[in-house]
């Protein structure tokens, strides 16, 4: 029979304690060094471009660069603000009205896709819903011509409902809120069934109220992706009243190309809106993103 190993002496015991602690402190102090340097890297062209939105071009263009504006000057916001040729609070409100409506049809479509395809059985479920996914293995150019016609034909060329209809329905949307209404538990379901609710009374009081973190994900994502959306708009907007945000800043860009202080002043007011919704709305984004890392 073998010996019983002895107890290690507490002061021993207590050093091993003591580094064990350092280790960890030290590690998540560099975890945190880490982290903050590559938040400076990321964000550093942001900070870059909204400081030299107040320098004037002469400033901008000097060498060596200045971090800080010499002179901080609003005149550029108000050019850009004025200008009668690039009317830019025109370009926002068209933005705004499409990115609005392609993200309240987008959260409503995919949380009533998501719950039939989460708690429903019927014929052919995995089938359509194996169909809805491989609308996500499309690329976008394959589709784009025939979108084109379609939209042509429905005299849609050149208004926002062209930039509105196609993005109705979002197959990414339907996948994520599945994943998550999922996780739900039934009895909730059967329990407002046999209280007499129908079907949108318990996808209106209960589904909706528990994936709020995942509509905030999911409405962020989208509203981000529409608003900075190019390529279609492109194809689809040539009127100056009804051009999108993205395409205006090209447009202004290309006008006032050696005018870097109002190309930077306008691109500072184009991601004005993504942050301050990103701020209001960064606890339930910062949710609905770890949830949707656990539920994947």
């Amino acid at each position: 029979m073998g010996l019983l190993e002895a107890p290690a002496h507490p002061a021993l015991a207590a050093g091993r304690v003591t580094r064990t602690r350092r280790r960890v402190r030290f590690g998540g102090l560099l975890a945190a060094v880490a982290v903050t340097l590559g938040g400076v890297i990321m964000f550093l062209p942001v900070i870059w471009m909204v400081l030299s939105s107040f320098k004037s071009s002469v400033e901008i263009l000097q060498a060596p660069p200045t971090f800080w504006p010499q002179h901080p000057s609003l005149q550029a916001y108000r050019t850009v603000l004025s200008d009668p040729d690039h009317p830019l609070l025109t370009y926002v409100k068209n933005s705004t009205i499409v990115s609005l409506a392609v993200t309240a049809s987008v959260l409503f479509t995919s949380t009533l896709a998501g719950y039939v395809f989460a708690k429903f059985a019927f014929f052919g479920k995995n089938v359509l819903f194996i169909l809805v996914l491989s609308t996500l293995m499309v690329p976008f150019q394959v589709v784009m011509i025939p979108l084109y016609l379609v939209m042509r034909a429905l005299d849609l060329v050149n208004t926002l409902w062209s930039l509105i209809l196609p993005a109705l329905v979002s197959a990414f949307g339907i996948f994520l809120m599945k994943q998550f209404i999922e996780g739900l538990p039934t009895a909730m379901i059967e329990a407002g069934r046999i209280d007499g609710a129908s079907e949108f009374t318990i996808y209106r009081r209960i589904i909706v109220p528990q994936v709020i973190p995942a509509l905030t994900a999911l409405g962020l994502f989208t509203f981000m992706g529409t608003w900075n959306d190019y390529l279609w708009p492109l194809i689809m907007i040539n009127d100056e009243a009804t051009k999108t945000l993205a395409l205006g800043i090209a447009s202004f860009n290309s006008f006032h190309g050696a005018r870097y202080d109002l190309t930077l002043a306008a691109s500072t007011l184009s991601v004005l809106p993504i942050v301050v919704l990103f701020v209001i709305f960064q606890r339930q984004f910062v949710r609905g993103i770890a949830l949707s890392g656990l539920k994947g």
